[in-house]
């Protein structure tokens, strides 16, 4: 089975995560990856509070850049942006976009989807008279027009609210309203070109016990011909890949024969039964 040597989704100082681009860079390499992608958090004028300065932005690409030159010979490295679908557009030469919902907009108020399982319940008790699967039609309605939002080539942590629902209690993954939503967001996904992540990053920080999005949404893209890669969505240098390889094991065993890795301009279909 294939060893996966990229991970495209990690984070900086440059916005919520801990370490220098050049850190991230040098983890990679002793974990014998062959390629890293760096995907800040591009500005989000509501909230600044996790993601890059406009000018912060622009010491990200060169920085990166300068990375890239340094560390051509031994490791690729790909400038990308984690595009929030109410963040502002691209302003800097990328290589990829993650598209990513981060918040539900209802009557004005901007709803952190994975800030803590409280304000998510406030919010839904204000907001939504207590109806918890209204907000989740909310936020897959919103998940499925990210791709025309952002045009991204990933689509990130399609099933976000996962994270504080690992016991089942904030609200009934088989409840036919919440299989509906997100069954329609994920057709009108699978109609662009994008690639869905299988995304590690609830697990390393210990909210979930199984990737984002979860099997049975894996099993359906698949069986929908969708695409997917596997990342950890690292915040620091010790989850650069984290259970990427555990991540192609449940690719495989939810019905996906390939693995789409990124060579620097687009996304390539690999056997996942052979090793690259």
């Amino acid at each position: 089975m294939m060893n996966i040597l990229q991970n495209l989704h990690t984070h900086t100082k440059y916005c919520d995560g801990a370490n220098t681009p050049e850190e991230m860079v040098i983890s990679a390499l002793q974990k014998k990856m062959r390629s890293i992608g760096f995907s800040g958090h591009a500005f989000t004028e509501h909230d600044t509070s996790y993601c890059m300065s406009p000018e912060g932005t622009i010491r990200y690409s060169k920085e990166i850049r300068t990375l890239k030159e340094k560390y051509r010979h031994v490791i690729d490295i790909y400038t990308g942006l984690e595009q929030d679908y109410f963040s502002v557009s691209p302003f800097i030469d990328t290589d990829y976009i993650i598209g990513s919902v981060h918040y539900v907009l209802k009557n004005g108020e901007f709803i952190p989807v994975d800030e803590t399982k409280e304000i998510v319940l406030s919010a839904v008790n204000r907001l939504y008279d207590g109806d918890i699967y209204s907000y989740l039609e909310d936020y897959y309605s919103t998940v499925s027009d990210v791709h025309n939002k952002t045009h991204c080539d990933i689509i990130g942590h399609f099933d976000l609210p996962e994270k504080f629902n690992a016991d089942n209690k904030l609200f009934d993954r088989e409840n036919e309203r919440y299989i509906k939503a997100w069954q329609k967001a994920a057709d009108e996904l699978l109609k662009s070109q994008a690639v869905f992540e299988i995304n590690t990053g609830g697990m390393s920080k210990g909210y979930t016990n199984e990737p984002y999005p979860r099997a049975d949404i894996l099993r359906y893209i698949a069986k929908q011909g969708g695409k997917v890669t596997v990342s950890s969505d690292s915040h620091n240098v010790s989850t650069i890949d984290y259970k990427l390889q555990e991540s192609v094991q449940l690719a495989k065993d939810c019905g996906f024969k390939e693995i789409y890795i990124f060579d620097g301009s687009k996304f390539i279909p690999k056997n996942i039964y052979k090793n690259i």
